[in-house]
């Protein structure tokens, strides 16, 4: 049975006492400018951009300008975490799945890979939660998605915020302030094997 992770959040957010800290990994500019907007009214949010998927390597530059942009614009009291461009870390979780169909094991290799970052990060730096953008996109697995954020919830010991951000105009919402700050809309996941399919 599908659970739920938008009524997961609800009942976080309604029983907080106070702002607490949370590192949201972000994918992309246009992924997280609604949960950057929805998530502020909650905890003080500091956005973490590690990415090592996107290739090439300008367009990674190309998506962190746009991550820049969407911050300055938008909000610009939300810190912004960036650690560099990785590609040998993606290449390395890669290897062997090549030839997966997208949205299969290497997405979840990848998913593993982006996340257990965010969950040591926020653990050494005593973020009280940590969250992902990537449950705004409707290509997305929240289910998948939320199983991996509670492990290293477990593992790491800072609190994972379930999420299904596209659920309530999420990802509708993302559409309509991409265009309004007139942010830079890519046309592919991240790696060049997401990008293979859509060009065929």
């Amino acid at each position: 049975m599908k659970i739920n992770y938008q009524l997961e959040t609800d009942k976080i957010t309604k029983n907080l006492q106070d702002r607490p800290s949370l590192l949201l990994q972000s994918c992309c500019g246009p992924c997280s400018s609604y949960v950057i907007e929805y998530l502020r009214q909650y905890f003080d949010v500091t956005v973490l951009f590690y990415n090592p998927n996107i290739q090439p390597q300008e367009e990674y530059a190309k998506r962190l300008e746009t991550q820049k942009q969407l911050i300055a614009a938008m909000c610009p009291e939300v810190p912004l975490m960036e650690i560099g461009w990785d590609g040998d870390a993606f290449e390395e979780i890669a290897r062997g799945y090549e030839d997966e169909r997208e949205g299969g094991a290497r997405c979840t290799r990848c998913f593993v890979l982006r996340l257990t970052k965010t969950a040591q990060l926020a653990a050494e730096k005593g973020f009280d939660y940590f969250a992902t953008t990537l449950t705004v996109s409707p290509h997305k697995d929240a289910q998948r998605i939320n199983t991996i954020g509670l492990a290293l919830a477990e593992k790491y010991g800072s609190k994972w915020l379930p999420s299904d951000f596209k659920k309530r105009e999420g990802y509708k919402r993302s559409i309509a302030l991409s265009a309004q700050y007139e942010l830079y809309r890519q046309d592919y996941c991240g790696c060049l094997y997401s990008k293979a399919p859509l060009e065929g």
